[in-house]
């Protein structure tokens, strides 16, 4: 299956630069909005079966547009929104307490599933969740899907679960709004990253897209805060 996971479009949080996890969470800004319109096209090279999006507004807004012009129905998934903040939901993405959060949830890419986010879920409840999702739509047997979901769940569930894509990478490479990350494989036999907002994804070697290094900081030069989620 050809799985395209697409971060929703520019909410308030981003803005604010804030995390913001919870259910519905806020909608879209106009720069969003236009995010959101211009996917269409965006993803018009793309055979599309099946369109997912989270619970959150902003993925389901985000998602609309795509559904309006290839006729698809949007089916919403919890197992899909973003990675719980539980206790640090409002702090600023780019304090020592957002920093605690990234540096948790990219343990669990490395395996340390059993970690837990303060007052949120661990990364074995997770990645459990967006796996079922995943499971789900491979299951249907469409042969491509686009999940419209979010920064961190993105990167991390990817990290963790595609065979060319490690820790690092994802850590050092922010997604975009309405970034895309283009897979394929199957729960069964595994997934490979083909691309990553728009870059070909080379095996997993100490380097980045077409070959770009990788920063170990997790963090791209000139890039702030590329952990920030949401």
């Amino acid at each position: 299956m050809r799985l395209l996971l697409v971060r929703h479009g520019q909410s308030p949080s981003n803005v604010a630069r804030l995390l913001d996890t919870d259910v519905p969470g806020p909608g879209l800004t106009p720069l969003g909005r236009a995010q959101a319109a211009a996917l269409p096209e965006a993803l018009a090279g793309e055979d599309i079966d099946a369109l997912y999006a989270s619970t959150l507004l902003r993925a389901q807004l985000t998602a609309a547009p795509l559904a309006a012009v290839r006729g698809l129905d949007v089916i919403v998934r919890d197992g899909i929104r973003e990675l719980s903040a539980g206790d640090l939901e409002r702090v600023p993405g780019d304090s020592p307490l957002g920093h605690s959060y990234v540096r948790t949830v990219f343990a669990w890419a490395a395996g340390d599933t059993a970690l837990r986010v303060p007052g949120g879920e661990s990364g074995e409840e997770a990645l459990a969740r967006y796996d079922a999702v995943v499971a789900e739509a491979a299951a249907s047997g469409a042969g491509a899907v686009a999940m419209v979901s979010h920064g961190a769940a993105i990167r991390v569930w990817t990290a963790a679960r595609a065979g060319n894509v490690d820790v690092s990478f994802a850590a050092s490479h922010a997604l975009d709004n309405t970034g895309v990350v283009i897979l394929e494989g199957s729960p069964s036999d595994g997934w490979k990253a083909l691309s990553w907002a728009g870059a070909t994804v080379e095996p997993a070697t100490g380097g980045g897209p077409a070959g770009e290094p990788v920063d170990t900081t997790g963090q791209r030069p000139g890039t702030p805060s590329a952990g920030r989620p949401r």
